[in-house]
């Protein structure tokens, strides 16, 4: 057999590859988009968490912002006082100021207040147990208190109380969504930790309806929202609902006279050390 095929398919793929390799080289050289080294060097100076808490897709997103001034470091809740300082530093930029935003439970119906109807037998999960019928709990919208959500957080910030609800922890709570996302109730709300008044209820049934099912239940009786200044507070649907636009101190006697204490206002914005656990808050 003679070598010349061989010999010519070689030199045509040869030729080939040659022609493409040139051809790719070319356009790397043309096309390539410079980046910024300072970017990674930033990346390297954040937590490394992904958890979306700043607003963006990853850490690596949000080094890109920092480094074109979009950003500022406060803006990362995972980072302590001085991390944040030091990437400030680094970059020689203001590190900005931020409210800290932490999640929120929206219900204290606890096992200790709330009428459990039936016994749930079957996977261990908030999610798989509201799939049957709601779950076990009196009101259809109460927290199930399996612990999805302190499962789902990374950061140590949530742990289930004695009364089955879960309890956050503000100082580690670093506003990443998990339990928002997890909770099958949808009980879970990230606010800005200067917002102290909270109806921590979901409950759509009105007066004894929701008080038969739980002690803590809004009854939808509008003491609140006839306490607090114009605007502040409306009853929708047989809930309380808060305006935060408004919610000042001047909030705080709205929840004097709540018959249930259903609404809360958490005084001290910065969580003093000594915290009182009190309806599935830290104060």
């Amino acid at each position: 057999m003679s070598a010349t095929p061989i010999l010519v398919s070689a030199a045509v793929l040869g030729g080939v590859s040659t022609f493409f390799g040139v051809c790719i080289a070319f356009a790397n050289r043309k096309l390539k988009v410079w980046e910024d080294p300072r970017i990674a060097e930033v990346e390297e100076l954040l937590p490394g968490t992904n958890c979306g808490a700043c607003g963006t897709p990853g850490c690596r997103a949000f080094a890109e912002a920092l480094n074109n001034g979009e950003r500022q470091p406060s803006g990362c809740t995972v980072m302590g006082p001085e991390e944040v300082e030091d990437m400030a530093e680094f970059l020689g930029v203001d590190a900005g100021e931020a409210d800290k935003v932490i999640a929120r439970l929206l219900c204290a119906g606890g096992s200790d207040v709330a009428v459990q109807k039936a016994a749930y037998h079957g996977h261990q999960t908030c999610q798989a147990a509201s799939a049957v019928s709601g779950g076990g709990k009196g009101c259809t919208w109460g927290c199930l208190g399996l612990g999805d959500c302190d499962i789902a957080c990374d950061f140590d910030a949530i742990h289930m109380g004695a009364d089955n609800l879960p309890v956050v922890a503000p100082d580690l709570c670093t506003a990443c969504n998990d339990c928002v996302e997890v909770c099958p109730k949808d009980l879970f709300v990230l606010m800005p930790i200067t917002q102290q008044l909270v109806v921590q209820c979901k409950s759509l049934l009105e007066g004894h309806e929701a008080t038969d099912l739980c002690d803590v239940a809004c009854t939808g009786c509008g003491i609140c929202a006839k306490d607090a200044e114009d605007g502040v507070i409306d009853i929708v649907d047989n809930l309380a609902v808060v305006d935060y636009q408004h919610n000042h101190r001047a909030a705080q006697k709205a929840v004097e006279r709540c018959p249930t204490k259903a609404i809360l206002w958490i005084d001290g914005a910065q969580f003093p050390d000594q915290q009182v656990h009190k309806s599935g808050i830290e104060v």
